[in-house]
């Protein structure tokens, strides 16, 4: 065989050899989507998951429905039935399952109550709504409180919750003996990253057809300020609650709700009129809402304890549950520092 001959022979091992890599390659991407066909669509987050099947597995024997306007609110009552009452309201994204730390070890000194906030958990979204301002969210604890004839209760709430908490507490003081605060929103920030792109147009649109189960995942770990805690059914919780059918078009407009308080100037404004007995509970590794907001808080409320626990993040009640329901215990026991 000649020079030319060696070299066209060379030539077709090099194509053939291309076409070799480019088929494995190929082969590669589709044996990986068949894969991830094959986990289902619930993984991908592209189908709703049916309510009948997120009820069953993750309601109980306590949960509880009530009719306010076109919602239908999931709640638990439970605890020691003619205890102090404790109401508690989770954070964005996230369910009444969040305080389930919180219920374990303060179920035998008080009457517990939890909801799941409109366009969460097994809730939903509300049909009648594109927008859930503060104003909305309290009204319907109001008549959430109403309709379960709770004249005076704590109030606890994380994140979102502690934002409607504080403002609940103002709206409606005589309703409120003591407040907690778990990292909650009131001063203007930042949003967390993957909230404020989803609240983008387009992107938000997208996120209501494909959510997947990795991108909740990392969202959960971020939160956390030891990620070794967040567990595979805690991620599948959180991704799960947020395929209910409706959810994820209810979070995409909270988002943009919150979007649009967190960057007005006045939104921490009448804090300082909030003079209900506050403890602040705040996680020192906290990215969503930093230390800087709770300096906030602390200077502006008139009665108000502090407690920042180092190596914790976002939600402290699902992060280490037994102490800081300890916390809270001791709170809602002692004398408040206007009765002194």
């Amino acid at each position: 065989m000649g020079e030319r001959g060696s070299r066209e022979v060379n030539m077709l091992i090099c194509a053939a050899t291309t076409i070799t890599m480019r088929i494995t390659m190929l082969t590669r991407w589709l044996v990986m989507a068949a894969l991830l066909l094959l986990a289902g669509c619930s993984s991908l987050g592209i189908a709703d998951r049916p309510l009948d099947e997120l009820q069953q597995r993750y309601s109980n024997e306590r949960s509880q429905y009530l009719t306010i306007g076109a919602l239908n609110i999931h709640y638990r009552d439970e605890g020691k039935r003619d205890g102090p009452v404790i109401l508690m309201l989770h954070g964005v994204a996230s369910s009444l399952h969040t305080w389930d730390g919180w219920v374990q070890a303060l179920a035998p000194h008080y009457r517990l109550v939890r909801i799941d906030l409109p366009a969460h958990g097994l809730t939903g979204p509300d049909p009648d709504r594109e927008r859930y301002d503060i104003d909305y969210m309290v009204e319907v604890l109001r008549e959430f409180t109403q309709q379960l004839q709770l004249p005076r209760f704590v109030l606890a709430g994380n994140s979102l919750g502690g934002y409607i908490s504080w403002n609940y507490a103002l709206a409606h003081p005589q309703q409120v003996d003591k407040l907690i605060l778990l990292d909650a929103a009131g001063y203007p920030q930042d949003m967390p990253f993957i909230m404020s792109l989803a609240s983008w147009p387009l992107v938000g649109e997208m996120s209501q057809w494909f959510m997947p189960r990795f991108i909740v995942g990392m969202n959960v770990r971020e939160a956390y300020g030891d990620s070794d805690k967040v567990t595979a059914e805690l991620v599948r919780r959180y991704h799960d609650l947020s395929l209910r059918p409706g959810n994820r078009q209810g979070l995409t407009a909270v988002f943009r709700t919150m979007k649009e308080q967190s960057s007005n100037e006045q939104l921490g404004d009448r804090v300082a009129e909030v003079t209900t007995p506050t403890l602040l509970m705040w996680g020192a590794l906290d990215d969503w809402v930093p230390l800087s907001v709770m300096e906030r808080f602390a200077a502006d409320l008139p009665d108000v304890d502090v407690i920042v626990y180092d190596g914790v993040g976002h939600m402290p009640m699902e992060e280490i549950p037994a102490r800081s329901a300890a916390d809270a215990h001791r709170f809602i026991q002692a004398a408040s520092i206007a009765a002194e």
